[in-house]
């Protein structure tokens, strides 16, 4: 099930992502890894929920994680005393 993933919108800009998929009795426990950041995370979700709904769970996790490092500069108008 694991495999390199593909660029697309799936990826919700990020380049490549690894996905690694490992089966725990009626779970399934995923990890992604950003080879750019070297930032790994992990969910577990049910065996039966598919591997899509879990790849997608998984990279939304992984896009909060990476936005969570680098906050937005905050937006500077006005005159500051």
């Amino acid at each position: 099930m694991a495999g390199p993933s593909r660029r697309n919108s799936q990826n919700m800009g990020l380049g490549n992502v690894i996905f690694e998929f490992s089966a725990v009795g009626n779970a399934v426990k995923v990890c992604a890894v950003d080879p750019d950041t070297g930032l790994e995370v992990s969910i577990v979700g049910p065996a039966n929920a598919g591997e899509e709904a879990l790849r997608r769970t998984a990279m939304s996790k992984l896009r909060y994680m990476l936005d969570k490092r680098q906050p937005t500069p905050l937006k500077r108008g006005g005159v500051f005393a």
